[in-house]
């Protein structure tokens, strides 16, 4: 079985700062893991790569065996919408358009189903349920909190059902009891949705929803260790790491 995702001796420069350097990570199906690090470390530069919303100046990323980093903007968009979902931390949701359209929009853009089609609709009821938003989606997003917003955001890239949904600082907006019902969720949607979960993040907190923390330092992966869903643990280990 090919990994959810495999990064391998993945580079990317900005200009003169090399960022990522021999970075590799690998992600099992199925799994939920974390990446942390300080701000400028190069985590959210990893999650735009896996996505193929960035290319990498060395080394390789496959997502379900696929090798994105190999694909032209074309071909790398078709392929996210297909297999990579991806959460913003700013939501980015569409407020001329419903809750439900938002969720559906995945596989509307992917021509492979519409909004009548009874599968598709079953689908978005299920996530919707599922996230807590049952009878909501007839909204805007604008009229949601915060964190029912980026419970959309999660149904939305769950919707698909791709090999891998990537989390960028999903709870940086959120107030910390929002934050911790979407660490929760994240959790329990990992337990039941087929998809594995990478979430970049500076909190300990939602780091040890995840079963395993990756630390990056200069460039690369320098320790991970399993969470045991321990925040302190997570935290004494981030000290660890960066002092």
């Amino acid at each position: 079985m090919n990994s959810a995702l495999k990064a391998t001796g993945v580079g990317r420069r900005y200009g003169a700062q090399e960022v990522l350097h021999d970075f590799s990570l690998t992600i099992e199906p199925g799994s939920f893991e974390a990446l942390m690090g300080p701000s400028g470390s190069g985590k959210s530069t990893f999650l735009h790569l896996a996505a193929g919303l960035l290319s990498a100046d060395a080394g390789s990323i496959e997502v379900g065996g696929v090798e994105v980093t190999a694909l032209g903007d074309a071909a790398a968009t078709r392929f996210r919408r297909r297999h990579v979902g991806v959460v913003f931390q700013a939501f980015n949701l569409l407020n001329e358009r419903t809750v439900r359209e938002n969720v559906l929009l995945p596989l509307v853009l992917e021509s492979r189903r519409n909004a009548r089609d009874p599968k598709a609709a079953a689908r978005v009821d299920g996530l919707l349920e599922r996230v807590g938003l049952v009878g909501q989606g007839a909204k805007r997003p604008e009229e949601l909190s915060g964190g029912e917003q980026q419970r959309v955001a999660i149904a939305r890239a769950l919707v698909a059902e791709p090999e891998i949904v990537l989390a960028d600082e999903p709870t940086g907006n959120l107030d910390s009891r929002s934050a911790k019902s979407v660490c929760e969720l994240l959790k329990s949607v990992n337990e039941t949705e087929r998809s594995a979960l990478l979430v970049v993040t500076h909190d300990p907190v939602v780091a040890a929803c995840a079963r395993t923390v990756h630390f990056l330092k200069d460039g690369r992966i320098a320790a991970s260790h399993p969470t045991n869903g321990d925040a302190a643990f997570v935290s004494a280990k981030y000290l660890e790491t960066y002092r």
